[in-house]
């Protein structure tokens, strides 16, 4: 179920439960035709802010998404879990470190058919998860292109995600591995700030956009990124 689902993703918005949002900016956010609101962040985020915000969002049809970032903010009535799996992260904890602790404790209360695991490379090191999980920096468009062959190949990954995090990426490398990728789905985050940047990351080769940012910068700026994307 979780696989099929995704795979019809074109846009998202993704919500820090640890920054507030009023009623009428996520009631905005939930009926503007994204296909999924996922809640996760890289700090600050509890069991009882995640919480909150699910209930909040629980009230629209949206599609309701947790990305675990912590064995303390796992909290069920999600419509799907996504697994980060940081690729590039300098510790194996980032890698399956957390996610052994995570099955060793919740193991039999994991709802599987609603698991996806993402292939996360963090490509802008001085953004809040690249220095929670020690991101190494300079990659190269060789570098990622070869992270979506491991990803996809060899792991099976049904997920690979270009994470830039705060800033606009190299959309050559995003055609890079896009080139690589025939069956994972290509995500894309970082610095999409306006209907240009959303088609940009589109015409790279992202096959599902993430906007997150923005929404609490612009609102009326985050809501153009979806027309920018389903019409796209």
């Amino acid at each position: 179920m979780a696989l099929t689902t995704i795979r019809q993703w074109k846009h998202v918005f993704k919500l820090d439960p640890d920054k507030p949002i009023s009623d009428d900016a996520l009631d905005a956010l939930c009926l503007s035709g994204t296909d999924a609101i996922v809640i996760g962040g890289s700090s600050g985020v509890t069991f009882d802010n995640t919480v909150d915000l699910m209930s909040r969002v629980r009230r629209y049809e949206v599609s309701c998404v947790l990305e675990v970032s912590g064995l303390h903010a796992i909290a069920p009535g999600f419509d799907l879990y996504l697994i980060p799996v940081v690729l590039n992260a300098d510790s194996v904890d980032w890698v399956i470190g957390q996610h052994h602790q995570a099955v060793k404790e919740y193991g039999s209360f994991v709802p599987w058919e609603s698991v996806a695991a993402e292939a996360y490379v963090i490509l802008n090191p001085d953004c809040t998860a690249g220095r929670l999980t020690g991101a190494s920096s300079g990659l190269s468009a060789k570098d990622v292109a070869a992270y979506a062959k491991l990803a996809e190949r060899l792991y099976r990954f049904p997920v690979f995600y270009m994470e830039y995090s705060g800033m606009f990426g190299d959309m050559d490398m995003v055609r890079r591995a896009r080139g690589e990728l025939k069956e994972a789905r290509l995500f894309y985050g970082g610095g999409i700030n306006s209907e240009e940047r959303a088609r940009e990351a589109l015409e790279a080769g992202a096959d599902t956009i993430v906007v997150g940012n923005v929404i609490y910068e612009s609102l009326e700026k985050a809501l153009a990124t979806v027309n920018a994307v389903k019409m796209g």
